[in-house]
């Protein structure tokens, strides 16, 4: 059986913020469903792709550039990539079989040929009501175990420490904050609305938040919801949320350096004036990357399913339908418009 696959491309390499006019749905050749017998495809998966993850971490790779570690930039006139959730069409690898679902790295296209599929992820728990599938783009994906990881590995938190979270309403903060909480800590986010505001209060039980916005000083406004200083920074952001939070840090503090969504669209990213608070406070920063951490995820699964089957951890997802509003998800993100995990559909 032939199809024709639709894709999103990127037309140009992208200064400043994205725009939707960077991007453009195209319909290629007609693609085969059953892969061919020969050694080309050894190994190798054809995937529907059910839903598609909006991740900040895609806007660098928008810019020409060759130092990231873990994905290279996108090519213009070929599709994004980056993780997303999708059902085994056909398979030439032993592990999978036509019918498994799995979520990993795929591209944002209908259909996409993995030719080395072991770092994808089986998904078991598909006939639980409590756990939609869009989950695994998110709370039970990649930003699930990148809080996880994050914030239990590399935070190292103990019961009563003070922890602050930029970009708290994110799909990365919603669940720091709500670890943190569990783990005895007082718990403050920032955020971009007033709306948010009331989301990680109300709906993620963190004990405050504020909207960094309406904050002309963001040292001032550290200073008046941390008194005593701030164990734990969970940085989403940078910048200059960074530079304030690093002298209102604890001496032994510890930040995950998770991302830096504030310094994606800019040419030149800003400096931090404050570096030396790491010396005198023995701050501990430490940058890391969930492919680390890919060997907890089944860890990460006992732990956290159960939580989200009793309705003692939430999610929020913000999901639009169909790959030509794929452009506009990710503008979405990248302008802070999103509310909790910004996720594309085409289930349908």
């Amino acid at each position: 059986m032939e199809v024709t696959n639709k894709k999103l491309i990127l037309k140009d390499y992208v200064s400043g913020f994205p725009k939707e006019s960077d991007m453009e749905v195209i319909c290629t050749d007609r693609i085969n469903l059953k892969l061919p017998e020969e050694n080309s495809s050894k190994g190798a998966v054809l995937v529907k792709n059910l839903f598609l993850a909006a991740d900040p971490h895609l806007r660098p790779l928008m810019k020409k550039a060759d130092n990231f570690s873990v994905l290279q930039s996108f090519t213009p006139g070929t599709p994004l990539y980056g993780y997303g959730v999708a059902k085994i069409v056909d398979s030439k690898h032993p592990d999978f079989k036509e019918g498994d679902l799995v979520w990993g790295i795929t591209g944002w296209e209908e259909y996409t040929l993995i030719t080395a599929p072991e770092t994808l992820f089986k998904i078991h728990n598909t006939d639980d009501d409590d756990v939609p599938l869009s989950y695994y783009s998110g709370i039970l994906g990649m930003p699930g175990l990148t809080a996880y990881a994050g914030f239990f590995n590399v935070c190292a938190p103990k019961r009563g420490e003070r922890v602050f979270i930029s970009a708290a309403a994110g799909a990365v903060g919603q669940l720091v904050g709500q670890f943190a909480k569990l783990s005895g800590c007082y718990v403050v986010g920032s955020v971009g609305s007033q709306d948010k505001v009331a989301l990680v209060k109300k709906k993620f039980g963190f004990d405050d938040a504020f909207n960094y916005k309406e904050e002309p000083d963001l040292d001032a406004a550290l200073k008046r919801y941390f008194p005593e200083g701030i164990d734990i920074y969970f940085e989403l952001v940078g910048g200059k949320m960074l530079d304030a939070v690093l002298v209102n840090m604890k001496v032994h503090g510890r930040i995950a350096v998770c991302g830096m969504i504030s310094q994606y669209t800019l040419d030149k990213p800003e400096g931090i004036t404050n570096i030396t608070s790491l010396v005198y406070k023995r701050i501990r920063m430490q940058g890391y990357n969930v492919v680390d951490y890919y060997h907890l995820y089944h860890k990460y699964l006992d732990f956290i399913l159960p939580y989200i089957k009793e309705g003692k951890i939430s999610c929020v997802e913000d999901i639009v339908d169909g790959l030509e509003n794929g452009a506009l998800a990710l503008v979405r993100v990248f302008r802070g418009l999103n509310i909790g995990k910004q996720v594309v559909s085409l289930a349908n």
